[in-house]
């Protein structure tokens, strides 16, 4: 989902509305495996090895062999530049204007860009997608933008709730998800804090995180309650929280993306399981106060309790 490029070319463009007749990715979008298992012909040899793989910004890339990493760019992992001329061997035109995000980068004053569906086309053709419908792409876009607004908002949500603190983050989970709007604007007033922002973001699709492979185990053995198709897709974000004290903490979220049975119109229904990765002490805590805390909240009777006092 995370088909952002980034060059500083900013757009004026308001992102595209998601039709229920053409919004559903076509089996041949390399983003969405569930709706194909087949493998791409041609992909290029993995170039990954135990170095980390975020250079700084003046380190020079190694020579020869590394001259795929070399024209990656280090924020999001795809190609620095991608042509927005047309291919030989497409038919038809397609838009060669870029949508502006609702994401803040970490590295600018400005949001981050969605590529054009002539970028996203040049893309898969480099990939080795080359069976990849022309008409379709622009709906591709509009998914994959669609997901990457909605993933940005869960991230929103969790900082909203522990930017400030696990003290303050726990009072805005005491009352599960139906109480966090209320709890939230309490402590917002209380210590103020600016908003995050996306730093750089990393797919990984064939690499399932522990929480899908628990999932994807319970449901082999249990499918009756627990069966579902496992993640399409997955990927790594980090984002720059901004404390109290104005200091800045890079915080790593991992987003396993599902899709689900259409809805009776025929629009495509996804679902995102957007969480801070278990990096540390605190991550694990918070992961812990916002589920304990919405079980909580309902087991022991608060909501109901709650309810009659209204």
């Amino acid at each position: 989902m995370g088909w952002f490029w980034a060059d500083s070319t900013q757009s004026s463009g308001a992102p595209h509305p998601i039709s229920s007749s053409n919004a559903t990715p076509p089996p041949e979008c390399p983003m969405h495996k569930a709706f194909s298992q087949s493998a791409p012909r041609s992909l290029p040899p993995s170039t990954s090895s135990g170095s980390c793989p975020v250079r700084a910004p003046n380190e020079p890339m190694p020579s020869s062999r590394s001259s795929t990493i070399s024209t990656l760019n280090p924020l999001n992992y795809m190609p620095a530049s991608l042509s927005q001329s047309r291919d030989d061997r497409q038919t038809i035109h397609l838009p060669t204007e870029r949508e502006t995000s609702s994401i803040p980068r970490g590295d600018t004053e400005m949001n981050w860009e969605y590529p054009s569906p002539q970028q996203m086309y040049n893309a898969m053709l480099r990939k080795g997608y080359d069976d990849t419908p022309e008409d379709a792409v622009e709906s591709m876009v509009a998914v994959h933008n669609f997901l990457n607004e909605g993933a940005w908002a869960e991230i929103v949500n969790w900082e909203r709730r522990f930017s400030r603190g696990l003290g303050l983050g726990w009072q805005a989970c005491r009352r599960g998800e139906e109480g966090f709007l209320e709890e939230v604007d309490k402590i917002a007033n209380s210590r103020d804090v600016a908003a995050p922002k996306l730093l750089r973001f990393q797919g990984r699709p064939n690499e399932m995180t522990p929480k899908a492979r628990i999932l994807d185990f319970m449901g082999r053995m249990y499918p009756a309650k627990y069966g579902c198709e496992p993640p399409f897709d997955r990927h790594d974000w980090y984002v720059q929280r901004q404390t109290p004290d104005g200091l800045t903490k890079e915080v790593r979220y991992v987003i396993d993306y599902y899709s689900a049975p259409p809805e009776p119109t025929g629009e495509p229904v996804f679902y995102l399981d957007v969480r801070p990765a278990i990096d540390g002490p605190t991550a694990a805590a918070e992961r812990m106060m916002r589920w304990g805390g919405d079980v909580w909240y309902r087991a022991s009777g608060a909501k109901v309790r709650d309810t009659a006092t209204q």
